[in-house]
């Protein structure tokens, strides 16, 4: 009797997790499992496991384990410059990418996941599109903001350039740690656009 009581509690209390939460909670649940083993380690029992479900419930959402992957890495896509400090809006160079440290010790899953899946992209080239959508949005809102902050905007090259210079910055800590280390970096950064403010320049072309 105590085992037959105890096992439906156990269940039970496995189906609550993530009540309600549904099919976001499973592509969160991929994410950190991909975060913390690797692509390999992505497997419907897994998930199932991370988000506290039943292994048929993974199976219902996403049918084959490339819709899982490739449904995930859009969700990636979706949320990540929900909290992305790359385009804060002011025009204001102290204000261009604070809070990058904080939000790699905040999510470091999520970071990890896409540069799990940056690197998958070589060996799986179906996968490319959509790292390239992502990179995509990066580029695009580090140049929007590079444009509100330099008299003369910024062309594609410039904005790449700064966007690297982050997003090198972003593993760095990721695998290094030292957040005061990236936190240093960027200000540097900052003074660099600074001096493009400064002289007015910034960009040759803004539609180049």
């Amino acid at each position: 009797m105590t085992d037959s009581a105890d096992a439906p509690q156990s269940r039970r209390s496995r189906k609550r997790v993530h009540y309600g939460e549904g099919r976001e909670a499973l592509l969160n649940a991929a994410v950190r499992v991909v975060a913390r083993g690797g692509l390999r380690r992505l497997t419907y029992r897994a998930v199932a496991e991370e988000a506290g479900v039943t292994h048929g419930l993974v199976v219902h959402h996403f049918g084959s384990r490339d819709a899982l992957i490739e449904e995930t890495l859009a969700h990636t896509i979706r949320t990540s410059l929900n909290t992305s400090a790359l385009e804060p809006g002011t025009g204001k160079v102290a204000d261009f990418s604070s809070g990058v440290s904080e939000m790699v010790t905040a999510d470091p899953d999520k970071q990890a996941f896409q540069y799990e899946l940056l690197l998958e992209s070589r060996r799986r080239p179906e996968l490319l599109p959509q790292i390239r959508a992502l990179y995509d949005e990066y580029f695009d809102a580090t140049r929007r903001e590079l444009n509100r902050m330099l008299p003369a905007g910024a062309d594609r090259a410039l904005a790449r350039l700064v966007f690297a210079a982050l997003d090198g910055l972003v593993l760095h800590q990721l695998v290094l740690g030292e957040p005061e280390v990236t936190d240093a970096a960027i200000e540097e950064l900052r003074t660099l656009l600074r001096l493009l403010d400064a002289d007015g320049g910034g960009t040759r072309d803004a539609d180049a």
